[in-house]
């Protein structure tokens, strides 16, 4: 085989294995690029001076605006951790510390700024969205108010229940407490009932000198400490 051919029959090349790019597109598609950032610039300027808001402009690919229908939970984020890009944390452009815009590349600090954002019209047109919404008819009115009616009604139906549950078991609770202390009161009747017939039966088989356990505990005491009695002293 020779040096320079290959194991398939053909001349070996330094660059046949490499992709090959076509400048002049590559260079059309810069200029158009650098063009529609400078037209943007220029808006962004135009409405500077005029004291208003620059807004990206419609291609008209835009939808009308809807309410979201997902609710986010802040709370599962509370006592988490997450790791964040080195330098994030300086400005609100890119991905930091906190909650995240995708469509915008801006993170917030606290739940209300990114509550505040997600109704921006800059987030609205970033996300493809009109900012302006769908007027309603009235028939859509009138059943978005009989929806939220039914929903109110099965709430309060749901309290009523729940309070009816709740006086239930309280009350269950409260039974068991009572049994729990008349059970204890028995218990401590029948010990002291049984100390005392115990006692009375050591003292009728063994007479009235026999030692109960505690029964002299105070008489020793007093023995102990060279008291015999008080009785009076006095000569007659």
């Amino acid at each position: 085989m020779s040096s320079k051919g290959s194991a398939y029959g053909q001349p070996a090349g330094d660059t046949d294995f490499r992709k090959k790019y076509d400048l002049d597109e590559y260079a059309a598609k810069a200029k158009e690029r650098e063009a529609a950032e400078k037209e943007e610039r220029k808006a962004r300027w135009e409405a500077k001076m005029a004291g208003k808001k620059y807004y990206k402009p419609m291609d008209g690919s835009e939808t009308l605006t809807t309410a979201r229908n997902a609710t986010q939970d802040f709370s599962k984020l509370v006592g988490t951790s997450s790791l964040v890009p080195a330098g994030a944390g300086v400005g609100k452009r890119g991905r930091g510390a906190g909650f995240y815009c995708e469509a915008c590349d801006l993170t917030f600090k606290d739940n209300l700024q990114w509550v505040e954002h997600t109704n921006s019209m800059q987030h609205q047109r970033n996300i493809g969205a009109t900012g302006e919404v769908r007027k309603a008819t009235a028939e859509e009115v009138h059943a978005r108010i009989e929806a939220l009616w039914q929903r109110e009604q099965e709430r309060k139906r749901e309290q009523v229940v729940s309070l009816k549950e709740r006086l239930e078991v309280r009350k269950e609770e409260e039974e068991r407490e009572r049994e729990e202390k008349r059970r204890k009161r028995k218990e401590a009747e029948a010990r002291r009932r049984q100390e005392k017939e115990a006692a009375a039966k050591i003292k009728t088989e063994y007479g009235e000198d026999v030692r109960i356990e505690g029964e002299h505990d105070e008489d020793d005491m007093m023995a102990a400490l060279g008291f015999t009695g008080f009785g009076s002293t006095a000569k007659k």
